[in-house]
């Protein structure tokens, strides 16, 4: 899947998440690692973003186990790797298929809009150099991700921001890294509040 389809790009990813669930009883994360592809980073970030912050995420443990995902994903990109590798204990981790397909249905029309508004723009935002700044950013938003977990919802701010980092880098669009980038400060200011009380 290449990461400047046009408009359309982010749907298609979505969709093919959805015929697996609509396809099998349970979908594991090796499942979806191959239907996305192995090189499209975008893809990678925005995917267990948008299944967090649908009805998916509100299933106990899965915030964690998607974190983890963005995490092991970026970090590989901050060495600089064009192939992703996942452990065998994580690509065997699965959800309802059924819960899955209904959950990103439901999602669907934020992700058609977002891929209506998209636009190549603030190209300095999505240059290699300012990626690898994008990945440290998305494994320390994704360590905050387990202690938020006791709190319902409060995972979804850094996962907002993690999908709009994954959405920029797919359409190129640096706008919506600029925006994920401000979703990333109330993400921190959210996780030292919840340290702090």
């Amino acid at each position: 899947m290449s990461e400047a389809n046009g408009h359309d790009c982010l749907e298609q990813v979505i969709d093919g998440v959805v015929e697996l669930g609509d396809d099998q009883p349970k979908v594991s994360v090796g499942d979806i690692q191959k239907k996305i592809g192995q090189r499209s980073f975008g893809p990678f970030l925005f995917v267990p973003a948008i299944i967090e912050i649908s009805p998916v995420g509100g299933i106990p443990g899965v915030p964690s186990m998607l974190a983890l995902i963005v995490a092991l994903f970026a970090f590989q990109l901050l060495l600089g790797r064009h192939y992703f590798w996942m452990p065998r204990f994580l690509a065997h981790r699965s959800v309802s298929g059924d819960k899955l397909e209904k959950g990103l249905n439901k999602i669907r029309p934020v992700v058609r809009w977002l891929d209506k508004v998209s636009n190549k723009r603030l190209g300095w935002a999505t240059n290699n150099s300012f990626l690898r700044f994008i990945a440290v950013l998305c494994i320390v938003l994704a360590t905050s991700v387990p202690p938020m977990e006791l709190l319902p919802f409060a995972s979804t701010a850094p996962f907002a921001a993690i999908g709009l980092f994954g959405l920029g880098i797919t359409t190129q669009d640096g706008a919506a890294i600029v925006l994920g980038l401000i979703l990333a400060v109330g993400a921190f200011v959210l996780a030292g509040m919840g340290l702090i009380g």
